[in-house]
Order: structure tokens, then C-alpha cells, then sequence
């Protein structure tokens, strides 16, 4: 047995690795959100491209009030909302980033979970449906401490 694991490389093209934003929110580097979910190139970059804007998106509309409250106090991005640095750069612009790239790693999960469709393979589907649930609470998390809201995590019995 082998321990090498083939994976294939990225497809998406320089010209178009960079995914335009609304202005107000940063523009994202598609070869950074591959690189920050470890997701091979089975995702082609124009998937990747599509599932990227549609977790933008998601991520903008969940910030809508956190950014209305701030551009009417007249900041003209979330780069100039003040906050503390990190690492040389605005704490918030780390947190949407992870924020979308958490939630586009979930996507890409659910997807994707194998090719295998033997029962190893199913049983791997599963792990994989609830670790997309992992990175969809990791992009809650990451709104939460973007917008100040507390981390709460309720399950009703």
C-alpha cells in the first residue's frame, strides 16, 4: 500500500484569480481561498470561481446592517471601519476573509464528498457532511466576532 494521494492541480488562470467585490467589501484571491481550504484542483477554477461568489455574496448579506451602520457613519470600505491589526492588516479584513472562505470550503464539501461510492466511501460522504457543518458554524463565527454579536450556539431538545 501507498501513502501518496494524487490530487489535481489548480486550473484557475492568473488573469482570473482575482474575484471583484462590491467595493465596499475586499476583493478575494480565488488561488488564497483554495490555498485556505485545501481545495484541489478536482474543483475547476470556473466551480471554484462560481461557489467563491456565491459565499461572497451570502457573506455580504449577512454583514448588510454592520455595513449600513458604517457607512453611515461614513467609512467608504470595510478597510477603513477601525479596527485593531493584526499581522499588519485590519483585523476585520482577516475575519471576512475567513468568513468566506469557511463558507465556501463548506459548499465545495458538500459537493464533493467522494468518488467513492463503496461503503468506506459512503461513510466518508457523512464525516464530510458533518465536517461541512464545522465550516459553516467557523463562518458564523467569524460574522459574529466581525460584527461584535456574542457566539451562541442553542440546540432545542
Amino acid at each position: 500500500m501507498s501513502a501518496f494521494i494524487a490530487t489535481a492541480p489548480d486550473t484557475t488562470s492568473p488573469e482570473r484569480d482575482t474575484l471583484s467585490n462590491d467595493g465596499w467589501f475586499p476583493d478575494l484571491s480565488l488561488s488564497n481561498l483554495r490555498e485556505t481550504g485545501r481545495i484541489d484542483g478536482t474543483v475547476t477554477g470556473d466551480r471554484l470561481r462560481e461557489l467563491a461568489r456565491y459565499a461572497a455574496l451570502s457573506i455580504n448579506a449577512r454583514l448588510r446592517e454592520f455595513r449600513a451602520g458604517n457607512e453611515g457613519a461614513g467609512y467608504r470600505s470595510l478597510a477603513a471601519v477601525p479596527s485593531s491589526r493584526f499581522d499588519g492588516e485590519s483585523r476585520l479584513l482577516v475575519l471576512y476573509r475567513r468568513a468566506v472562505a469557511c463558507l465556501l470550503k463548506a459548499d465545495v464539501m458538500e459537493r464533493y464528498p467522494d468518488f467513492d461510492s463503496t461503503g468506506s466511501g459512503e461513510r466518508r460522504a457523512e464525516d464530510a457532511q458533518d465536517n461541512a457543518g464545522t465550516w459553516r458554524r467557523n463562518a458564523s463565527w467569524a460574522v459574529s466576532d466581525i460584527t461584535g454579536a456574542t457566539r451562541s450556539v442553542v440546540e432545542l431538545i
